[in-house]
């Protein structure tokens, strides 16, 4: 015996429809979602980008710059190196607490009240 309803979710719930998807993405609540995202994600994207790339060109264009010595065998081009570690652990942690903080909540109330069928 063959129906048409969606296969229940983990919670035992039926899954929304196509259409229950479709007017979810089209809500008002959802574009806030994807524009608290996006104005948080592609700015820190961009901004690592560029320091990504300015420190390779550094690396291959200014040679005697990225040599200097600032103290002991420590050169610029090593302090700048570890920069890029710290930056990209520093990325982590804020979209983590950002994500936390903003965008979780926003998430859980449009999955909670698909799967209530509210």
């Amino acid at each position: 015996m063959a129906t048409d309803a969606p296969p229940p979710s983990k919670t035992g719930s039926p899954l929304p429809s196509t259409e229950e998807f479709t007017a979810v993405q089209a809500s008002a609540e959802f574009a806030e979602l994807r524009r608290s995202h996006r104005s948080f994600a592609f700015p820190l994207t961009v901004g690592f980008i560029v320091w990504y790339l300015l420190y390779v060109l550094l690396s291959n264009y200014a040679g005697d710059f990225m040599g200097t010595k600032l103290f002991g065998n420590i050169n610029v081009a090593l302090v700048l190196g570890l920069g890029q570690f710290l930056t990209t652990f520093l990325i982590a942690w804020w979209y983590s607490r950002h994500a936390a903080t903003q965008l979780d909540p926003k998430a859980e109330a449009i999955k909670s009240r698909m799967e209530g069928g509210a």
